[in-house]
């Protein structure tokens, strides 16, 4: 089934969402358990409350977020039946050797086995048959640590999100690979996806998850996702996106993190392609002496516009973390970070630096930096520093002098640039992989669909 709304000049787009989801109560709860459907009349309350955004923190005065979500977009209430098989849709990162989980327009993607239990007690798959299989889990994580009372879009998601993934791993258990994400658009006419993600890492536990954004038809999309992940006392979490949507998509992700003591969270965000891409990205490090690490890349060219928002909060005292972000802008881009450390009080020994750099390739593109420190603990060591600017001329001039081609030469500058943050990914193959890819991106070579079978329009 599906519910398609053309005229949103005529209503008033809180109350359109507000009735959409009353609407479709019953096919939104079916096949879900309890622990989703019981928040959800208070997250659209809080919705209705909050709109689309709070006014307050000016975060989409760059872009006209309303007419992004009034545009007319197919909502599926179940799933589409895509008729396309999972192993074409490997393409970006190919030849990891890897868990995989596949999501098609929001829904969990395997008929048969929807969730899957490994040996060591590992288990991964669909997120509304775990909230059905295991409740007491649900009640005690999820829609714990999201902001839907002061988030208007996280609010929406958690009313009317269906599906999603859900990735546990037990005490002490250490997964032999990583568990990759492959989140799969696909339609012959724009469709709006709604989805959820929880990863739960428990005590001294380590994992990597490697999470795939593409779009494989030329439809217009919008595409709105929550994901809370809990790593708890001494465990290891990796989590690396790699967003590589066409420009006719709209993609607004939530991540929220918390960590216990001693736990080590790193969290590296790709953006080689897309038309609005907003990440927003916060942890809220919970125990003495954690350890977090942020760190983003992102390309952006013609007029598309990437836009990042952290907040880290140290909560507590003895904790480290390490936040850098880059971004080369060519054309008419637009490039947007916003981050900012919390240090609580009480939060004495506490050490966070926070870094943005960015290149301007053309006098069109617009970069907007606002790194942000607020401290109410005397005894922290905390700094944050930004700088926008074009290629360096001296190390071009350098390069050229010694027989290299300007081109080459500026391609090589910027691929050294961008490998400060992919040589932050800890997995060697998928390092290489993600390098490659920036590489083919700068070259203005990269296709959304490398390695393919199925060929679908760019």
């Amino acid at each position: 089934m599906k519910h398609e709304f053309n005229d949103m000049q005529e209503i008033n787009l809180v109350d359109y969402f507000v009735n959409l989801y009353l609407d479709n109560m019953d096919l939104i709860c079916e096949n879900v358990g309890d622990a989703m459907n019981i928040v959800r009349s208070e997250a659209i309350e809080n919705f209705n409350i909050n709109s689309i955004y709070n006014r307050e923190n000016e975060k989409y005065k760059h872009i006209d977020i309303k007419k992004i979500f009034s545009d007319s977009y197919e909502k599926y209430f179940v799933p589409a039946a895509l008729g396309i098989s999972n192993e074409i849709f490997i393409c970006d990162v190919s030849d990891l050797n890897s868990y995989k989980i596949f999501l098609k327009n929001g829904f969990y993607s395997k008929k048969n086995e929807k969730l899957t239990t490994l040996e060591n007690g590992v288990i991964y798959g669909s997120l509304s048959e775990a909230s059905i299989k295991y409740p007491e889990i649900f009640k005690k994580y999820y829609n714990k640590i999201s902001d839907g009372e002061n988030e208007g879009l996280v609010a929406l998601n958690t009313a009317f999100a269906q599906d999603g993934v859900f990735i546990y791993v037990p005490q002490n258990v250490i997964i032999d690979k990583p568990i990759q994400i492959t989140n799969i658009l696909l339609g012959e006419s724009s469709t709006m996806v709604q989805y959820r993600n929880l990863f739960i890492i428990e005590q001294n536990a380590q994992a990597n998850i490697l999470i795939c954004n593409n779009t494989f038809s030329d439809s217009k999309f919008l595409t709105n996702c929550v994901s809370e992940t809990f790593v708890a006392k001494d465990a290891r979490l990796e989590v690396v996106r790699l967003q590589n949507e066409h420009n006719l998509s709209n993609h607004f992700s939530f991540s929220h993190a918390k960590q216990e003591r001693g736990s080590v969270y790193t969290d590296n965000t790709v953006t080689l392609n897309g038309g609005v891409v907003c990440n927003n990205i916060s942890a809220l490090l919970a125990g003495e002496h954690c350890e977090n690490h942020t760190f983003g890349l992102f390309l952006v060219d013609r007029s598309q516009y990437v836009a990042n928002y952290t907040s880290i909060n140290h909560a507590s005292p003895h904790c480290k973390s390490n936040e850098h972000f880059k971004g080369i802008l060519d054309d008419s881009a637009t490039g947007i970070f916003k981050g900012k450390i919390h240090v609580s009080p009480h939060s004495d020994k506490t050490e966070a630096f926070q870094t943005n750099n960015n290149i301007m390739l053309s006098d069109a593109s617009r970069m907007f930096t606002r790194p942000q420190l607020e401290i109410y603990a005397d005894d922290v060591k905390c700094s944050h520093g930004v700088t926008v600017g074009r290629l360096d001329e001296d190390a071009l001039f350098y390069m050229r002098s010694r027989g290299m081609e300007y081109r080459q030469a500026q391609l090589l500058q910027l691929f050294g640039f961008a490998y400060d943050v992919i040589g932050k990914i800890s997995m060697e193959l998928l390092r290489s992989s993600v390098a490659d890819l920036v590489e083919k991106c700068l070259r203005g070579e990269l296709s959304q669909c490398i390695g393919c079978t199925y060929q679908c329009k760019k």
